[in-house]
């Protein structure tokens, strides 16, 4: 078995600090309880906490996974094999932007009728996002690759080149009649 290989480290925007601190800021301004502590959250708190959780915010592309870190009162830590990455999106809307920040939205498979959340991943506020959804999407490519050419037999019988031989013929006679 090979060793995991970190291929990639992010690093993130230091704008995700400020867009943590205002969400929470408008999450409290919508509490009864949140207003009373505004204060404490704009004169230090909010400051101190947002610095705290994008120190924990931790991502890398390994040659088998995708391995995600953040959170600092809910601590949250995700390995997803790249083989099993479904789908990689961009989510952004005008605060984001107003920021200079993306999110990539993770999606993989399985998870069979579960929550459909335990088969997504954000990660926020990665410099480059697009440079390095494309680095994930080449690693998943080649570890799918590499798998299938350990399961396809190095030597093919002659039978099996007969069979394919005589199919190609049967499409070309085919294609011949749908063009006459």
């Amino acid at each position: 078995m090979k060793e995991e290989i970190i291929l990639r480290e992010a690093t993130f925007n230091p704008k995700v600090k400020t867009y943590i601190f205002f969400v929470v800021l408008f999450f409290l301004f919508t509490s009864v309880i949140g207003i009373l502590l505004i204060p404490i959250w704009i004169f230090g708190l909010g400051q101190w906490m947002s610095g705290k959780f994008f120190k924990t915010l931790s991502c890398q592309i390994t040659n088998k996974n995708l391995k995600f870190s953040k959170g600092l009162i809910l601590h949250i830590e995700k390995t997803i094999p790249v083989e099993n990455i479904q789908d990689l999106s961009f989510m952004g809307g005008p605060i984001l932007r107003y920021f200079g920040l993306t999110v990539i939205k993770i999606e993989t498979a399985g998870g069979g009728g579960g929550n459909h959340n335990q088969n997504m991943m954000s990660m926020l506020g990665i410099n480059d996002a697009e440079s390095f959804k494309t680095d994930i999407l080449l690693q998943r490519e080649k570890v799918i690759n590499e798998k299938n050419n350990l399961a396809i037999p190095s030597s093919s019988s002659s039978s099996d080149t007969q069979l394919l031989m005589d199919i190609k013929n049967e499409l070309i006679e085919i294609k011949n009649k749908m063009k006459g």
